[in-house]
């Protein structure tokens, strides 16, 4: 296991990646026929420079736009694209007991479609393998990453957004496209992502690490909300980005994950198991349901603290004015530990305009009352961080010998705030 000490910072984004975790490890690139085709020469030159092993696959039409030579040049490899090969010999393949889409495909620690065409992604999407890069990638257990570009009236068509939702579902991680000038000359959504982007998810999960394997782990993440009548409800500005960064992080460290997540809240990057609630009962249904065997949850869900008194039945009338009594909730975050006194709670704790010395102040009123291994607490009165915002900026509380410990991690996106959070406590012996 590596200690934060032990991890370099690569300053190319400003992410942290472990760089021994990548080096010698192999990414396939599927490439298809779009005219962005050209700009993979810079991912694979980035992806050599990191030490990673690059294997090339390119569709027929590909090969037709872009030199397969220059992929063979700088990635040191030979280009895959005809699925039978002039020289094919079933006797060989027998014999040797080899299959070159199988050994490409059973190479790959990560698999990546960039850029992927309409017609790529539809094949995909349905499973239909009728040349190399489709029966490669049927045949991978590696992470798959497709990079869409196309023509921003194509990637708007229903079918293309019905395929899309079925990749999804399926668990490959879309890259979606940007909003530029298209090779047509129509602006709109369907360039491919930048290349940093897309490096810096497939340096991500080319370092996954092992660092949480064998530990079951829930999260909760997003708001309730409680009824008023059938159709209003009362709740709070928690998007769920929060609760999704540390589902991904926990995923990315081997963890067994389960995220209880609100239904209208931030979806994760990747297939994490996954239970979704509305109200608070539901939430507290789901943790009494799932915590029995898991070794560690993280409380990020913004629970309401009042509900209706009782929700009226139908549609309220608009034409007057309405009185509606509210009434306390049960605090999930306290009956935690009463129900796993051995599982390991940490939890967020959101306070509007405090100072620094408030703030740790209420961090430790909490640890003490739910009895918490660690509180994560943070001001959501800016708007620049917290409740919506893709940054954030937290204060770890936690005890040490029965003294309280305060760690701060500055501000940052939450993805770089669920590494800094996971790193600390599983440094700091919380975890």
């Amino acid at each position: 296991m590596y200690t934060i000490a032990q991890v370099i910072r690569n300053f190319q984004g400003g992410k942290w990646y472990n760089q021994e975790y990548i080096m010698n490890k192999t990414v396939v690139i599927g490439i298809t026929s779009s005219i962005a085709a050209f700009k993979i020469f810079e991912l694979v030159r980035d992806l050599k420079a990191d030490g990673i092993n690059v294997f090339i696959i390119m569709t027929k039409h590909a090969s037709q736009m872009v030199d397969p030579a220059e992929f063979e040049k700088i990635s040191g490899n030979k280009v895959s694209f005809e699925l039978f090969e002039k020289c094919f010999d079933y006797k060989n393949i027998l014999k040797n007991r080899k299959v070159d889409h199988i050994e490409i495909a059973q190479k790959a620690d990560v698999f990546i479609v960039a850029p992927a065409t309409a017609n790529t992604i539809a094949k995909i999407a349905y499973g239909i393998a009728d040349d190399f890069l489709t029966t490669a990638l049927l045949a991978t257990k590696a992470p798959v990453i497709i990079c869409p570009t196309m023509n921003t009236n194509m990637w708007n068509n229903p079918v293309v957004e019905e395929n899309i939702v079925k990749l999804k579902n399926k668990g490959y991680q879309i890259i979606e496209p940007m909003e530029g000038m298209l090779a047509c000359g129509i602006e709109g959504k369907g360039k491919l992502a930048d290349i940093s982007i897309i490096k810096e998810e497939i340096n991500l999960l080319l370092a996954r690490s092992n660092s949480l394997k064998g530990k079951k782990i829930i999260i909760t993440s997003g708001g309730t909300s409680e009824k008023i009548d059938e159709i209003r409800y009362i709740t709070n500005r928690s998007s769920g980005k929060m609760g999704a960064a540390i589902a991904e992080e926990c995923y990315l460290r081997g963890a067994e994950v389960l995220l209880l997540r609100a239904r209208n809240s931030t979806k994760p990057r990747y297939q994490i198991p996954k239970e979704l609630f509305v109200t608070t009962e539901d939430l507290y249904t789901l943790v009494k349901k799932n915590i029995g065997d898991a070794d560690i949850i993280f409380h990020v869900a913004a629970v309401s603290d009042f509900r209706t008194e009782k929700p009226r039945p139908g549609k309220i009338s608009s034409d007057k004015s309405v009185t509606l009594k509210l009434i306390p909730q049960i605090k999930i975050s306290d009956q935690i530990k009463k129900i796993n006194p051995d599982i390991k709670l940490i939890i967020f704790k959101a306070e509007y305009g405090l100072g620094k010395k408030e703030l740790i102040k209420a961090a430790e009123i909490k640890l003490e009352e739910s009895q918490a291994d660690a509180i994560i607490a943070n001001d959501v009165s800016r708007k620049d961080r917290g409740f919506e915002s893709d940054f954030n900026e937290v204060l770890i509380v936690h005890k040490v010998d029965k003294v309280c410990k305060v760690h701060k991690v500055p501000f940052s996106s939450k993805r770089e705030v669920a590494k800094e959070i996971i790193g600390y406590l599983s440094d700091s012996s919380v975890l």
